[in-house]
């Protein structure tokens, strides 16, 4: 069972993020797009990577994506905007995409893999959660500081001029 839903998670991000790229509608490939971070960080779930799962959840889906669905929806008539100018240099983007994912399967197909049974990691929220805290509370202030520099003055340069 935990095979099929591997696979489905899978098979949803490949078929969202293809629609991400495909679709002319900017609403329906931020929805997309949605799918396409919730299908990784399911993938992290299945790495034991909890942490990376809800940051993933938190900083990709709860904070950018919404802030691109706002930015998309606040913009005067932008929701019916279709895209469509075409690139004219989709074979030679198509030929690298296939070169490279023709390299990706034949370095997969050589490397020796080691096969041994897993044992289940212990939890990594609290230790991280811990050292966030304690040890790295200076550099982790310093950084939400410099964050909200940065958004003081993305607030400041997008402001008109009266």
């Amino acid at each position: 069972m935990i095979n099929l839903v591997f696979w489905f998670f899978v098979i949803l991000i490949v078929l969202s993020a293809f629609s991400v790229v495909l679709n002319k509608n900017l609403i329906y490939a931020a929805i997309s797009l949605l799918l396409t971070f919730l299908g990784i960080a399911a993938l992290y779930v299945f790495l034991w990577a909890d942490f990376m799962a809800g940051t993933q959840v938190l900083i990709y889906i709860g904070g950018i994506l919404i802030l691109l669905l706002f930015g998309i929806m606040l913009t005067h008539k932008i929701t019916s905007v279709k895209i469509s100018h075409t690139s004219v240099q989709k074979g030679i983007g198509g030929a690298v995409v296939l070169v490279l994912f023709i390299g990706l399967l034949w370095m997969i197909k050589i490397t020796p893999w080691k096969m041994e049974s897993a044992m289940e990691p212990e939890q990594t929220v609290n230790t991280i959660g811990t050292l966030l805290m304690t040890d790295f509370l200076l550099p982790f202030e310093v950084a939400s500081v410099l964050l909200l520099g940065a958004l003081i003055g993305a607030a400041v340069l997008a402001r008109k001029e009266s």
